[in-house]
């Protein structure tokens, strides 16, 4: 199964005034990361229709690395289901990295007219996505 990775730097613009990253940037990036696996997979255009609960576990300080892993984990018709996880990489020596949040999101390739459009099986075989056409 492939993976998306991608990585982000916590800037002060994305933090609150704890010194920890917002939760709506953690979404944002998530569902960034979430649209990189669908379309990697779909390869059309895909749009988010649901995110499910996320959780977040532990806080991401300003100053950290961020790494957020996103996989294709089950795919319909025309939908796919994406669960992400944010993982925080050590700054300093001797510290361990951390799950910071996970959630699940679900994206429907479309075509052209914004219309629901296939999307190639999971490799392995099909699954299929309880949410979504």
């Amino acid at each position: 199964m492939r993976e998306t990775r991608m990585v982000y730097p916590v800037f002060p613009g994305e933090t609150n005034h704890y010194g920890t990253l917002f939760g709506g940037t953690v979404l944002a990036w998530m569902d960034q990361a979430a649209f990189v696996a669908a379309t990697r997979h779909a390869r059309k255009k895909v749009v988010t229709v649901h995110a499910d609960a996320v959780d977040f576990k532990r806080p991401v300080p300003l100053g950290a690395i961020v790494e957020l892993v996103a996989r294709l984990k089950e795919v319909g018709r025309t939908s796919m289901r994406v669960e992400v996880e944010m993982w925080v990489e050590p700054v300093k020596e001797g510290e361990e990295a951390y799950l910071a949040a996970r959630g699940g999101f679900v994206l429907v390739a479309v075509d052209e007219g914004g219309r629901p459009s296939p999307v190639p099986p999971l490799e392995g075989g099909e699954a299929r996505a309880p949410h979504g056409p």
